[in-house]
């Protein structure tokens, strides 16, 4: 299932300590490397490379586990 998320949407996803929220800041289309961890991804299911608005930090999901904020 891809969704159409796009660099700088704001969005939340689950984390061990609850949701959390942050910005889309990379569209991945290949397989690659964060933090240590190999993510797989093509053009068919993109990731997406977030970035935490509480701690700075970065993390890749699929479109899948990402909910599409509204701005306010």
């Amino acid at each position: 299932m891809a969704t159409d998320f796009s660099t700088g949407d704001r969005v939340s996803w689950n984390t061990p300590q609850g949701r959390t929220r942050g910005s889309i800041v990379e569209k991945k289309t290949s397989d690659f490397t964060l933090a240590g961890q190999h993510f797989t991804a093509s053009s068919d299911e993109p990731a997406f490379v977030v970035e935490s608005e509480k701690s700075g930090n970065r993390a890749a999901h699929k479109g899948s586990a990402l909910r599409r904020l509204k701005d306010a």
